[in-house]
């Protein structure tokens, strides 16, 4: 699903990125959004279903070190449109879907 176009630009925009995101999630979260970073889901068992599910291979990726503190958000902005915004927003309907946690 992730070509190698994608993981350039990915590797090019990761030290920005992390520095904008936050890799622990809030205390407060009752539910999963776009910009959640893709280590919080992939810890979470239902999370990461889903994510294999509606992105498969963004788990398995060899990259996924590089972009795990990265949210769907910032990944689908960084990806060149290798992912749409169509696939973030059914991921994203999918997690919220999840019973609070």
């Amino acid at each position: 699903m992730f070509s190698k176009t994608t993981i350039i630009v990915l590797s090019l925009v990761v030290t920005s990125a992390c520095a904008q995101e936050s890799a622990t999630p809030p205390a407060a979260a009752t539910s999963y959004s776009r910009d959640t970073p893709i280590e919080v889901l992939a810890a979470d068992p239902a999370a990461a279903a889903i994510l294999n599910k509606d992105l498969p291979g963004l788990l398995t990726d060899a990259q996924y070190p590089m972009f795990k503190r990265m949210s769907l958000k910032a990944i689908q902005q960084a990806s060149g449109g290798d992912l749409s915004k169509e696939d973030v927003n059914k991921t994203e309907a999918d997690l919220q879907a999840l019973p609070p946690h």
